[in-house]
């Protein structure tokens, strides 16, 4: 199928592509990647009467860091926070998240802040803007604000972003010291979404977990950070209880649907197994980071 017809503008600044959303209205659209969203134009499921095209914008590609953050620019490809030696030191559980995502040719095109605006329940870095505390910075003609990534996503396809505004940037603390950090994902093909996945950080100081981090995808409406779980693992050195207590946590605070890839109660049990492998390499790597 071909899109229905629209009108295209190629925005040069921030200025001129939030002007440009807040002429038309609700009726616009943006385009960056296009990986999300000219599916769904073709199969007409979204007929907006404009595309506002910001590939142009130069200032929302980048990755650079402060002392204790990583800023990302909206326009920033998959594949830049996949091979970025930045984001590999400071971030390295978010560069293995990114060689999940579909195959290489999208990650190429897909962006950061397309990903994260469209919002879908089994892509990887929704997932991973919870883990990580992500920070979004939104403008619009009249405005700008930001917003904590564990606000940001309402429901399936669903984000509080309005009609007249853009992602501009994203940013994402630095790991604490002494940090592993483990993820497991299963899908029915290598680049399919997530059937389940599971992103861990443990922080271990003294043998002892510090902070715990454990989020989710493909497994609800939404991404999921589990805190009753991470809760658990605060001052505790992992045993075969606590693994399974833990376990049984994240499984109680998912409600995920059946639809023709899976059943509920196995993507249930496969976030189970996939948490137990995620907390063991996190483990793991905390340690050894701590010798």
């Amino acid at each position: 199928m071909k899109p229905a017809p629209f009108d295209y503008t190629a925005a040069t600044s921030v200025e001129m592509a939030t002007a440009s959303l807040a002429e038309a209205g609700d009726d616009a659209k943006i385009i960056a990647g296009g990986q999300s969203l000219v599916p769904l134009l073709n199969f007409r499921l979204l007929r907006p009467s404009i595309l506002v095209d910001i590939n142009s914008i130069e200032s929302l590609s980048f990755i650079t860091e402060t002392a204790t953050n990583i800023r990302v620019g909206a326009l920033t490809r998959h594949y830049q926070l996949e091979t970025s030696p930045v984001i590999a030191r400071h971030l390295p559980v978010l560069s293995c998240a990114m060689t999940h995502v579909a195959h290489l040719a999208i990650r190429n095109r897909g962006t950061i802040g397309g990903s994260l605006a469209h919002g879908d329940p089994a892509a990887e870095l929704p997932m991973m803007a919870l883990l990580l505390d992500a920070e979004l910075h939104i403008a619009s003609v009249s405005s700008a604000r930001t917003i904590a990534a564990r606000d940001f996503f309402l429901g399936a396809l669903t984000v509080d972003l309005g009609g007249g505004e853009i992602v501009t940037e994203i940013v994402l603390p630095k790991l604490p010291a002494r940090t592993g950090w483990g993820f497991a994902e299963v899908a029915r093909r290598h680049g399919d979404f997530a059937l389940a996945a599971v992103a861990a950080t443990l922080t271990v100081v003294a043998d002892a977990i510090v902070e715990a981090r454990i989020a989710l995808t493909g497994v609800g409406r939404t991404p999921l950070r589990v805190a009753e779980a991470e809760s658990l693992l605060v001052g505790q050195a992992p045993t075969p209880y606590l693994s399974g207590q833990t376990v049984e946590a994240v499984r109680a605070a998912m409600e995920p649907d059946s639809d023709l890839h899976a059943s509920a109660d196995y993507r249930r049990h496969l976030a189970g197994v996939l948490t137990s492998r995620a907390l063991a390499a996190a483990w793991r790597r905390a340690k050894e980071s701590a010798a």
